[in-house]
């Protein structure tokens, strides 16, 4: 995704609202090279305001040998015409100023659009990053992750990929009742080769048509997945994927921390005690020291409406943010994923089903295109009784997971 450079914070966070969703930040020049060694599929470099201007552009001209196909932008408070033309012959694609926020938006577009055409990928559109993540074990992420994934492949008309990135632990295949012949282990070694139809070679497919990459079997091969291999996954899942779950462990270890720099949509789970509150409050201010998707964090309480003494509005104070979605105590979620067919598709009626289906709606910012208690991809006999729209006025085509141009 995109990478901005500045030094200033505030402006830091302007830049980043005008450009797409998961776009990184660092503060200085070194760490930018750090993360374009780790990135060599970014597409877009943005050079803030307040970095030295001889520093941006000596930049510049080492990058339009080292990367040609990179999209340099400078932003600058003022546009000089000395500036602008020392900026063109060192290699600079765009000056923009910093009051112009349209000008920057129709760089960014650009960029992608010409970094499709050289590489001959026509203007394909990109996957989206949605990664399930709790600082604390047994608070049901993964249970949450693999419903999600469920509710945002609608019985396949989107193409979703689920991926274990709890490395040591991981139980997606197991909730699903998958038997993988393959992991992400077999694709170590491979981050500067690898693409989708070898990533598609290790994944298991469910019956609901998720595809799902699984964790190792065996956790001492934890330490050989290393997070170039996690970025390069997911970089090349968004280009065969409309959506990709990512399910995490319960850490700021390397591995997550890659697939966090990669995420569009990030859903915390937390649950009504305060150890796990502790440590989500502290999970979510290493994300605020860490730029991590600022702006697109989901609260996900799960098991809501247990008698503890804390409350919803309670732990929303604590942690200083929204509930996104407030699952409850059922013991129907463990009986469906233990006979092996998730909630989401055992009971889509069920209370849980119908919030994890909001919640994809409220992750992606899009509108359900099924009424709340219809399975997946099940298309309804006649119009629904409480629809709002009349049936010759129904909208079509307002799915889940529609891409804005």
């Amino acid at each position: 995704m995109p990478l901005v450079v500045d030094s200033d914070t505030a402006t830091i966070t302007s830049l980043l609202e005008q450009l797409p969703a998961g776009s990184q930040a660092v503060d200085v020049l070194e760490r930018m090279h750090a993360y374009l060694a780790e990135h060599p599929e970014e597409y877009l470099l943005v050079l803030g305001p307040h970095l030295d201007v001889a520093a941006c552009l000596d930049a510049c001209s080492r990058l339009a040998t080292s990367r040609p196909l990179l999209h340099v932008v400078l932003v600058r408070h003022d546009l000089d015409a000395l500036v602008l033309g020392q900026a063109m012959k060192a290699g600079a694609r765009d000056v923009v100023p910093v009051a112009e926020t349209g000008s920057l938006r129709a760089s960014a577009e650009r960029a992608r659009q010409v970094f499709a055409a050289l590489r001959g990928e026509g203007v394909a559109q990109q996957g989206r990053v949605v990664t399930v993540f709790s600082p604390k074990g047994g608070v049901g992420k993964t249970t949450l992750a693999v419903n999600l994934a469920m509710a945002l492949a609608e019985g396949g008309r989107r193409k979703v990929c689920l991926v274990d990135l709890d490395l040591a632990f991981g139980d997606v295949a197991i909730t699903m009742q998958l038997f993988p012949t393959h992991s992400i282990e077999h694709a170590v070694g491979s981050e500067a080769s690898l693409d989708l139809a070898q990533l598609e070679g290790l994944m298991t497919r469910h019956p609901s048509s998720v595809q799902v990459l699984a964790a190792p079997t065996h956790p001492d091969v934890r330490e050989r997945v290393t997070p170039a291999l996690v970025a390069k996954t997911l970089g090349v899942l968004r280009t065969g994927f409309d959506v990709i779950v990512v399910d995490t462990a319960p850490a700021f270890d390397e591995q997550v921390l890659a697939a966090l720099d990669e995420t569009d949509e990030c859903v915390v789970v937390a649950t009504l005690d305060v150890p796990t509150l502790k440590n989500v409050k502290v999970a979510l201010e290493t994300m605020d020291m860490l730029r991590i998707a600022e702006g697109h964090r989901h609260l996900v309480l799960n098991r809501a409406d247990d008698a503890v003494g804390l409350g919803p509005e309670k732990v929303e104070s604590i942690l200083g943010m929204p509930t996104a979605a407030r699952l409850p105590s059922a013991v129907e979620v463990a009986a469906a994923t233990n006979s092996g067919t998730p909630i989401v598709l055992s009971d889509p009626r069920h209370e849980v089903s119908r919030t994890v289906v909001s919640t994809a709606a409220v992750v992606l910012g899009e509108p359900l295109d099924r009424p709340q208690g219809q399975a997946p991809g099940a298309r309804p006999d006649r119009p629904v009784e409480d629809s709002p729209w009349p049936p010759e006025e129904r909208p079509r085509g307002l799915g889940l997971f529609r891409r804005r141009r």
